[in-house]
């Protein structure tokens, strides 16, 4: 979309527009008392905005992606290290059946491999941001990212089907 809006509009006009509305919704984020945490992302796309408002960067723009995945790798190590089972939570919130020992002993140990995937996603991204053209940069920040943590989601599913659950749980 900001690739779309930057071909029919200033360049500071979209910025300003974006920029707006992470300050809007970081205001929101304030008077709702959020954690930290979660201020933390809309904080890094203020600050970012407001460089590339300042300088007309289309190069700051294009990191946004790139630091939010490496804030959520961030996220995913400190959830591995601190024994925080993302992973595990995640599962309970949307899989409404019950899991079995072996299954939840697993789940804790996805967080390992979730700070795998997002690692490469973050060294994919400052790749893309770095040689690749606005446009290739456009479909990974919008849809390739996507693709990449379906296959990895799909991935975990299965050799936790397949395989996992048996051996972790030994």
């Amino acid at each position: 979309m900001f690739v779309l809006l930057i071909h029919y509009f200033e360049f500071r006009l979209v910025v300003g527009v974006y920029l707006l509305m992470a300050i809007f919704y970081l205001a929101f984020k304030v008077k709702k008392r959020s954690s930290f945490v979660d201020m933390a992302v809309p904080g890094v796309i203020v600050l970012i905005l407001s460089i590339a408002y300042y300088y007309s960067s289309i190069q700051s723009v294009k990191y946004i992606p790139a630091t939010l995945s490496a804030i959520f790798s961030l996220l995913f190590i400190d959830a591995h290290f601190n024994k925080k089972y993302m992973v595990l939570g995640f599962t309970k919130r949307f899989y409404r059946k019950d899991l079995s020992e072996a299954e939840i002993d697993f789940l804790k140990k996805g967080d390992g491999y979730w700070v795998f995937v997002m690692l490469v996603n973050t060294i994919i991204h400052i790749y893309i941001v770095n040689f690749c053209s606005n446009i290739v940069w456009a479909f990974y920040s919008s849809v390739g990212w996507y693709i990449l943590f379906f296959g990895a989601l799909l991935g975990q599913i299965i050799y936790g089907k397949v395989y996992g659950v048996k051996v972790h749980t030994r």
